[in-house]
């Protein structure tokens, strides 16, 4: 979710296996099985931040090759700058935060994967790799 020159960033609760403590993009997840990835986008959006983008208003900007020694994945970012509803914290289990932080500013403590993502996509880059990070 992209508001002006801010985006919508959830911090990892300390308890959650992976990245606690960290900030990630507003809303992140696993697509299912025989699920495309534009529905999982919605469906996460929903689930974790309490929005509604429509499926055109999703733009993918930005994909991650993603390599680290628990493994190997693909992140998929897309960006929004419409939704309905009023983003908020619909899983305080696994979020301790959501915030809008301004581009120019994000805070130090990002998910490697999703720091490298949000430059690149600043910078016009469509697609990236990033290998050995814990993150």
């Amino acid at each position: 979710m992209v508001r002006g020159e801010c985006v919508l960033l959830t911090l990892r609760g300390s308890s959650v296996p992976f990245a606690p403590g960290l900030w990630h993009a507003g809303a992140a997840g696993k697509v299912e099985p025989g699920e495309e990835l534009v529905a999982a986008a919605l469906r996460e959006s929903g689930e974790e931040l309490g929005v509604r983008p429509e499926p055109e208003d999703l733009s993918l900007r930005h994909v991650v090759h993603h390599t680290s020694p628990a493994g190997e994945w693909e992140h998929a970012f897309f960006v929004s700058h419409r939704w309905s509803g009023v983003p908020y914290n619909r899983e305080p289990h696994k979020h301790a935060e959501v915030r809008w932080w301004a581009f120019g500013a994000l805070p130090g403590d990002l998910v490697p994967y999703c720091a490298a993502a949000l430059a690149r996509m600043r910078s016009g880059e469509s697609v990236s790799r990033l290998d050995g990070t814990a993150g």
